[in-house]
């Protein structure tokens, strides 16, 4: 039987992480600062240095919020140790995961959640630094954690190096936000990615994140919280991927949604068919049952995949997915809206969902996505 795969977990960044940066670009390594926590940030008053700029920014507009470890709020946390957050310790990560009925986790970034540099000699060795981490607590692990990959974006030749280095070592996936900076993911200047994924058998993975300065700089989280500037933007490139049919230049390759919920995919897959992308209905107007013949099909057909929440509504959900095209990530160390405690338990407790699909969600599907 397939293992129980939580198909989406976090590490929180420590300094340990940008000690294996690149000694030549170690002075310019990522610094934790923090100040008072009576002050404005409140207890989310701990921050990165990078090349003179403070991130997160996380009061006004152009703010988002994600986890730094010498954070009050981080400090104080007592649900889930420190070190099991930061995985500098790897059996402690390990025996989480027997705690939470799951056999293999894989661990997504939370710094990199956010734009972090215009530079690309720092983008490269920031990602070369995250990856080697993660690459050996996999080693360490028994091969039941692994990652997503970060590519630099900045410098493609560079990406592509790295995925094959990523994937030697325990890498299941390749990671990017809905919008890479200025450029939406079907620009023909990430294709040679797409090729090298492709090549290696990992899946594109496109988690909420705030990858676009220019959007993330009209909204302030503490009015519009992480909607429009972080969790929408892989509903955008879901959106693009099938409209301009990139799964047809790269055939095989997987594409995931992730930490968006799922509950967008019956208007998103609305909105292409009365854009008259996919299927083209002439002047047919689609009705429900006839979307649920052709939509699981393109799920299928295209290797698209889309992680759901254990509180949505499944069954209509599923309609439109499909079975075999749904996963569910825990968010396992992180605090927020997403996070889905007990999550195998809570599935496996639906009675508005069979048995055998709960098992496809945690074990065939995720399984299939991450080349597990």
């Amino acid at each position: 039987m397939p293992p129980v795969v939580d198909a989406d977990t976090h590490i929180i960044e420590h300094p340990g992480v940008f000690e294996l940066i690149d000694p030549a670009m170690y002075a310019r390594r990522p610094i934790q600062v923090s100040v008072p926590g009576d002050s404005q940030y409140g207890n989310t008053n701990a921050f990165w240095l990078v090349d003179g700029v403070v991130t997160p920014k996380s009061v006004g507009k152009g703010s988002i919020l994600f986890a730094v470890p010498e954070s009050n709020t981080e400090r104080n946390r007592t649900d889930i140790p420190q070190e099991v957050r930061s995985v500098t310790d790897v059996r402690a990560r390990v025996a989480a995961l027997d705690n939470r009925d799951v056999d293999v986790e894989v661990i997504f970034p939370t710094m990199f959640l956010g734009y972090i540099t215009d530079d690309p000699a720092l983008d490269v060795a920031l990602a070369k630094a995250y990856n080697r981490y993660l690459g050996r607590a996999w080693a360490e692990s028994g091969n039941r954690v692994r990652w997503v990959m970060i590519p630099s974006v900045h410098s493609i030749a560079d990406a592509v190096e790295e995925i094959k280095w990523s994937k030697d070592h325990g890498a299941a996936g390749v990671f990017f936000r809905g919008v890479e900076g200025n450029r939406t993911l079907v620009e023909p200047y990430f294709y040679p990615i797409y090729q090298a994924a492709m090549e290696l058998d990992l899946p594109i993975c496109i988690h909420t994140g705030a990858g676009s300065p220019a959007i993330t700089s009209v909204f302030d989280r503490t009015v519009n919280h992480n909607l429009p500037q972080n969790r929408v933007l892989p509903v955008f490139a879901f959106r693009d991927i099938v409209a301009h049919k990139l799964p047809e230049r790269f055939p095989g390759l997987r594409f995931a949604f992730i930490e968006a919920s799922s509950c967008w995919v019956p208007y998103v897959l609305h909105h292409l068919r009365r854009s008259r992308v996919i299927p083209n209905p002439g002047t047919h107007r689609l009705g429900a049952e006839d979307m649920w013949e052709w939509a699981p099909k393109l799920f299928r057909d295209y290797n698209l995949y889309v992680a759901c929440e254990v509180d949505e509504d499944l069954p209509y959900i599923l309609k439109y997915v499909g079975e075999d095209n749904m996963i569910c990530g825990s968010d396992y160390g992180h605090q927020d809206q997403s996070r889905e405690v007990n999550m195998v338990a809570q599935l496996r407790s639906r009675e508005d969902v069979p048995a055998a699909v709960t098992e496809k969600i945690l074990r065939d599907n995720p399984t299939r996505l991450y080349g597990i």
